[in-house]
């Protein structure tokens, strides 16, 4: 009887060229300034992956690996943006059917009433089989002062299909840090099923202006003379105020600079307006802004 034959061993190359995994992971790097820390895990996670599939190629055992994840960090670091290249990841490399991204809050999975909690969450499960369910602030399911509450139920029914479908489905939750340590603390049947955290830093501010210089390319605007330097000036100020949200807030910021040129621009009704009228961003529109306010406030 002719014994089996061993298939031929592959390398990582050949791996990476079938499922162009290196392509998404380009993406990122390309697509999101800064988080070398986060890029970094990603890697990390997609290069066990590929030698996951290298060894089942060879007939070597291997649990299959727990892929469930929490992202913790400030809002606007890049969170959703990292769950969908990891969905796109997954999926290169089969260990998800169909790579989408289900982004969902507690609002989403929890009812308001007895009966209600299960089938939200239920079907929002079904929606995200095959791909990856991203929860975001994730510890508004947990809710201890509120003996009504029916968050519970719903990380039940979570715990359950994160352990016995985890084939089948990842599951992404994320938030502040301390909030999900604490909610990890009050969860530890959660918590044993996330085998891998990231932690999103904030963005500096050079990294800042140059997701603004992106947005606004991507919106078909630059800036103009002196205009970054005054966003700069901005972003300084901005970031010392309550609530910043990293690239959400810039994003905030310049939709509020572009109603300000349009304004400017409307107010200018008998003159042709060229494309360099249209696609440029003054200073006066960045330090329109209120947060200049106190600049022109006369001294005491």
């Amino acid at each position: 009887m002719n014994a089996p034959v061993e298939p031929p061993p592959r390398s990582v190359a050949s791996v990476l060229a079938d499922t162009q995994v290196e392509a998404v992971l380009d993406e990122l790097d390309r697509d999101l300034v800064g988080l070398a820390p986060v890029k970094a895990r990603v890697r990390d996670i997609a290069a066990m992956l590929v030698i996951d599939r290298l060894r089942a190629n060879l007939g070597l055992a291997a649990a299959a690996p727990s892929l469930h994840m929490s992202f913790t960090g400030n809002p606007g670091t890049g969170k959703t943006t990292v769950a969908m290249r990891m969905a796109q990841i997954l999926h290169r490399l089969g260990y998800v059917r169909k790579g989408h991204l289900v982004a969902v809050t507690r609002d989403d999975l929890v009812g308001q009433y007895i009966g209600h909690t299960a089938p939200k969450t239920k079907e929002v499960l079904k929606k995200a089989m095959g791909g990856v369910l991203f929860i975001d602030e994730a510890y508004y399911l947990y809710r201890p002062e509120n003996e009504r509450d029916y968050g519970q139920e719903a990380i039940e029914i979570l715990l359950q299909v994160m352990e016995n479908q985890r084939d089948d489905l990842v599951v992404v939750v994320a938030g502040y840090e301390d909030r999900m340590d604490t909610f990890f603390r009050s969860n530890p049947g959660l918590s044993s099923r996330i085998a891998h955290h990231l932690a999103f830093p904030d963005y500096r501010r050079d990294e800042l202006l140059q997701i603004a210089d992106r947005m606004l390319d991507t919106l078909g605007y630059r800036f103009g003379d002196d205009a970054r330097p005054a966003f700069d000036d901005y972003l300084e100020r901005r970031i010392a105020q309550p609530h910043f949200a990293n690239a959400r807030s810039v994003r905030n910021a310049l939709d509020r600079a572009r109603l300000r040129q349009a304004s400017r621009l409307f107010a200018d009704r008998e003159r042709a307006l060229t494309k360099d009228d249209l696609t440029t961003i003054a200073a006066d529109d960045i330090r329109a802004s209120r947060l200049f306010a106190t600049d022109a406030a006369p001294a005491p």
